[in-house]
């Protein structure tokens, strides 16, 4: 339990070592308009951090993250190999993809799939990463090239509100959109994740797995100290917010025929970053 309550202030002490860094880099290279400008200053200051963090939070969560892509995710509990629904494939809209920290999981050699073998997931012809922070490019675009899917992965260097007019992407030509602890920091979040939905077709699935805030069965006691931590935490980590009610809100985005959105199985009450892990389909 104790661990699991100092953890985001170790995460933030860790975001904080890349601070002085980030300063004397803007310093150097003339970018004082940068280190002037708030919003600027702390992309900057995130990309630099989670060169570092996105691996391990990565390799914390792809037990879950994986299994949900493949479609061996069910009312929060992965399901043994074989026992599975759809999983991800065809045109996927992802969503914030950062320095590419899943973009391997698109690639048919990672999930183990030929183009023409049949699995628990369809093949993915193509990926549209909806990432407006350019000082995370470079990296993402290492991450596609690392996986082999330059031909088919494109980045779309705008924020969801401006995906309309970017021109890359229509409504209602996504099969799959997938967002992994993205919704979190994303501008507008009621709006824009119906601004998403908006580019799922009919029967498109919605993959979630996200961090969220505390559930009322969690207690107040819990909730009131993940209130606090949110006060300081979104400075540190890019923006990111621990209050957001994102499940609630990704049921109301639109009409879906199967919401299959829950906290996943064995997650402690105790826990002040809980996660909602799932399915929704339209």
């Amino acid at each position: 339990m104790a661990a699991s309550l100092i953890f985001p202030w170790r995460f933030m002490l860790a975001s904080s070592y890349y601070l002085p860094g980030t300063i004397l880099s803007l310093v150097s290279s003339g970018k004082l308009s940068t280190l002037f400008s708030w919003f600027g200053f702390q992309a900057v200051w995130f990309s630099r951090f989670w060169g570092w963090a996105g691996p391990q939070v990565r390799s914390s969560a792809e037990i879950k993250v994986v299994p949900l892509l493949e479609g061996r995710v069910s009312a929060g509990d992965v399901l043994p190999s074989g026992s599975t629904h759809q999983g991800v494939g065809g045109t996927v809209l992802e969503i914030g993809p950062g320095s590419g920290m899943w973009v391997s999981i698109f690639s048919d050699k990672y999930l183990g799939l030929s183009a023409t073998k049949s699995g628990s997931r369809s093949k993915v012809t193509r990926v549209y990463g909806v990432e407006p922070n350019a000082g995370v490019h470079a990296g993402l675009r290492a991450q596609i090239a690392a996986a082999g899917l330059e031909d088919m992965y494109e980045i779309v260097p705008v924020g969801i509100e401006d995906l309309e007019r970017s021109g890359r992407v229509e409504r209602e030509s996504v099969d799959c959109i997938v967002s992994v602890l993205c919704l979190c920091s994303i501008p507008n979040p009621q709006h824009n994740i119906t601004e998403l939905y908006s580019y799922l077709k009919p029967g498109g699935r919605w993959f979630v797995y996200e961090h969220v805030k505390c559930a009322h069965w969690q207690g107040r006691g819990i909730a009131a100290y993940q209130a606090l931590m949110n006060y300081i935490w979104p400075h540190f980590i890019g923006g990111c917010e621990l209050r957001r009610d994102t499940g609630k809100w990704l049921r109301e985005a639109g009409p879906w025929s199967v919401v299959d959105l829950t906290e996943p199985i064995g997650q402690p009450w105790f826990i002040p970053l809980p996660h909602v892990i799932g399915v929704l389909t339209k």
